[in-house]
């Protein structure tokens, strides 16, 4: 079943100095459930890239086996598609998403009709408490009074303590006390220090996960998922870090403290996710791949193939 939906998104202009970069590609999104029986039945939730501040979807293409319900979580609002389909004789489902992002450089503050439900921004996530072992990481040190300020200040620790690197398997959980102590990991452990530094700082802290875009204009394939963060300064916009692209390009420190690059696209928000419908089960680390349960059990990750790709449809400056 081929479905086509196109999204006319009107987003408020906002004022820059120098006008931010853009760039408009198509994102493809493939995935297959492997390894079931024929006509097995299984449910898939993939998650939906949406209209904000930093990106305009323009279209979305989908080739699923069977038509989704588009839902809504309530507690950070992200959208994903829900469907119920049944394998193949070879014990497959295949499905396959396009979607058209005009994608912005986020220079400064964006987001800044994002002032309700602040809150939740302020609560620990599952696997950051909120007296873990970050807070040492502040014992001893003056911080400014203003909250830019403390953010750089937390930035600069974050980025001063960590290395980028994967060894074994603990990386990538966002577990903020084996952060600390092991001193590495990928983008989703960076922020997770982070937001937990600037939380306890009373300041609300947003984790974001998508896709990095290679900058290399053109198309081909896209990698595993990255992730970064935006806080939000009382009176203020939301203001974004990108830790771990700083500590792989120290000459961009400055930089990825309040901007992100264009070469992105935003799928999901928050962490310890209850989807819509609910899964049967645990609340998701994050969500940015697709998610299947099976007999009302979660299906093993290991059996759902994933491919990721762009091709550029046009680029400004």
């Amino acid at each position: 079943m081929r479905i086509i939906v196109v999204v006319l998104a009107l987003l408020p202009t906002l004022a820059f100095a120098v006008e931010p970069k853009t760039r408009i590609f198509r994102f493809s999104y493939e995935t297959t459930v492997t390894g079931l029986e024929p006509n097995q039945e299984a449910r898939i939730w993939l998650p939906v890239p949406q209209p904000s501040d930093d990106q305009d979807v323009l279209s979305t293409d989908l080739e699923f086996p069977t038509k989704p319900t588009l839902s809504t979580e309530p507690d950070f609002g992200n959208k994903m598609y829900c469907l119920t389909a049944n394998a193949s004789d070879a014990g497959e489902i295949s499905l396959k998403a396009i979607y058209t992002i005009k994608r912005k450089e986020v220079v400064g503050e964006t987001d800044r009709a994002l002032r309700t439900g602040l809150d939740k921004f302020l609560k620990a996530d599952p696997l950051t408490p909120e007296n873990g072992k970050h807070i040492k990481l502040l014992e001893g040190k003056k911080l400014p009074a203003d909250a830019m300020g403390k953010a750089r200040e937390c930035y600069q620790i974050v980025n001063g303590l960590m290395r980028y690197a994967k060894a074994g398997t603990e990386w990538g959980r966002g577990d903020v006390n084996w952060v600390c102590d092991s001193k590495f990991g990928n983008c989703t452990d960076f922020h997770s220090l982070f937001n937990a530094l600037i939380r306890s700082q009373k300041i609300p802290a947003r984790f974001e996960i998508g896709f990095s875009i290679p900058t290399m204009r053109g198309s081909g394939e896209v990698a595993g998922y990255h992730c970064w963060a935006k806080f939000n300064p009382e009176g203020k916009g939301w203001v974004p870090v990108d830790i771990s692209e700083a500590n792989k390009n120290p000459k961009l420190a400055d930089y990825y403290f309040g901007n992100l690059t264009e070469d992105r696209v935003t799928f999901s928000t928050g962490r310890g996710l209850t989807l819509s419908p609910k899964q049967e089960g645990p609340p998701l680390n994050f969500f940015v791949y697709p998610y299947v349960e099976v007999a009302g059990k979660e299906y093993p990750a290991a059996k759902v193939k994933r491919k990721f790709g762009y091709e550029d449809v046009s680029a400004k400056n």
